[in-house]
């Protein structure tokens, strides 16, 4: 594990094997898996899982109680009836870029992108990228507005 400077830690933390930036506070019940990557002035708060293969870039806030996903077929044992180690699935990446934020139950399926200054809305199940300066909600995710200076996405699309 490798942590930043002025990272605040509050109780009941688990960390395994990750690396968390400089100037990052971590609220409590929060877990946070190997190969995981915090980038600097990140804000997660209390109760949220994140799993190994996830990265977050510089200036990410988590909401409450998110929840990432890394395996896209998750079973508890492999064809034979004995249960799966690591060797029997594969770990999907996520990425969260610069700036984004995430609300409060949110779910992130893995394989995902979310763009620089995205924001998804609280409870949102996220099943595709979401692009760059979006505003996200609902089950699945759609596209609310945009700020992106880019040609601007449909509104209302699933994403």
């Amino acid at each position: 594990m490798k942590l930043g400077r002025n990272v605040r830690l509050h109780s009941f933390v688990n960390l395994y094997g990750c690396e968390i930036g400089d100037d990052v506070k971590i609220g409590t019940f929060v877990e946070i898996q190997k190969g995981v990557k915090i980038g600097n002035r990140c804000k997660i708060s209390s109760h949220t899982f994140i799993c190994e293969g996830v990265t977050l870039e510089d200036e990410v806030f988590i909401g409450h109680n998110v929840t990432f996903i890394n395996d896209r077929h998750p079973h508890a044992t492999d064809g034979n009836g004995h249960l799966q180690t690591e060797a029997d699935w594969e770990c999907i990446r996520t990425l969260v870029k610069r700036g984004a934020s995430i609300g409060s139950g949110a779910t992130l399926l893995c394989g995902i992108t979310v763009g620089e200054n995205a924001m998804i809305g609280a409870g949102s199940v996220v099943t595709k990228d979401v692009p760059p300066g979006a505003t996200v909600a609902g089950n699945p995710a759609r596209i609310m507005r945009s700020i992106s200076l880019a040609k601007e996405p449909d509104i209302g699309k699933s994403i």
